[in-house]
């Protein structure tokens, strides 16, 4: 949906959708695909959603999927609560309340195109990067090389790992993944994800820069992509942890003057300049 329209609903006033598949990915999160019971459910990539449960309450989570597959869309949520576990207790057929989409901090689709991308997710970072990058693989025609950095702290808590396996056997796409902690089923890049930067094969200085992960991961991210002097306004964070209400009413994501559920959740590092606590 484009942001006017957005702007006509009743943004406190939930939608009903159905859940269409709901499955486990790893101990703490879980898959659900969603259809609104009101028909087509238009987003851009980097758009989250509130999603609520009846009598339990509502969290933000921003959408996995890309707005290419259709007249529903995925998320992800990790169970870490109240609301996250009557999520995680749903079934195929249940109904929860959807606000949104939300959010006017996109990733940049237009600004993107014709332009080498390189997306750096650390953990559950992949879940909001992963409609962007499935976005691109679409539109594969309208933009140049793709780089997609995957770091998982253990073999057991990745995330989509057919879809990276499909990612990886593509002539068109350098997808290199690395597990912090070692392990005897896992054969590749063992240590931190900012060990993968230097094996990029796409020039960093000219490529747009895609960030998401736990908070400690930006630092590091921040200082390996300055050693190769890669522009400020060339990399783009997504702050999505910090959301709460979706719509700047609870001060939750508030950082100085700004609102990342508002002015966010993708933001260019170069706009963070006056806002040094929100990394």
């Amino acid at each position: 949906m484009c942001q006017c329209c957005a702007e006509k609903k009743d943004i406190y006033l939930p939608q009903l959708a159905t859940v269409a598949d709901i499955s486990q990915m790893n101990v703490t999160e879980k898959y659900l695909r969603l259809a609104m019971d009101d028909g087509q459910f238009d987003f851009l990539p980097g758009q989250f959603v509130e999603i609520s449960v009846a009598g339990i309450g509502e969290a933000p989570i921003t959408i996995s999927s890309s707005p290419t597959l259709g007249d529903s869309f995925e998320l992800v949520v990790r169970k870490i609560g109240r609301v996250s576990g009557a999520i995680h207790n749903l079934k195929r057929g249940d109904k929860v309340g959807i606000r949104g989409p939300l959010g006017k901090g996109v990733y940049p689709v237009e600004e993107a195109k014709g332009k080498n991308l390189v997306f750096i997710c650390g953990g559950i970072g992949m879940v909001p990067q992963r409609s962007f990058i499935n976005y691109v693989l679409d539109n594969r025609g309208d933009y140049g090389d793709v780089a997609i950095l995957q770091g998982t702290k253990s073999y057991d808590l990745r995330l989509f790992t057919s879809e990276i396996d499909a990612w990886s056997k593509r002539g068109d796409v350098q997808m290199l993944e690395t597990l912090d902690e070692g392990d005897p089923r896992w054969k590749g890049n063992v240590g931190v994800v900012t060990k993968l930067v230097a094996k990029i094969e796409t020039d960093l200085k000219s490529a747009m820069i895609l960030v998401c992960g736990p908070p400690i991961m930006y630092k590091f991210v921040l200082m390996a992509l300055a050693e190769h002097d890669v522009p400020h306004g060339n990399i783009f964070l997504n702050l999505e942890r910090k959301m709460k209400c979706g719509v700047g009413k609870c001060g939750h994501c508030q950082i100085n003057h700004a609102y990342v559920c508002m002015s966010g959740p993708v933001f260019r590092y170069s706009d963070l300049a006056s806002l040094p606590e929100a990394i």
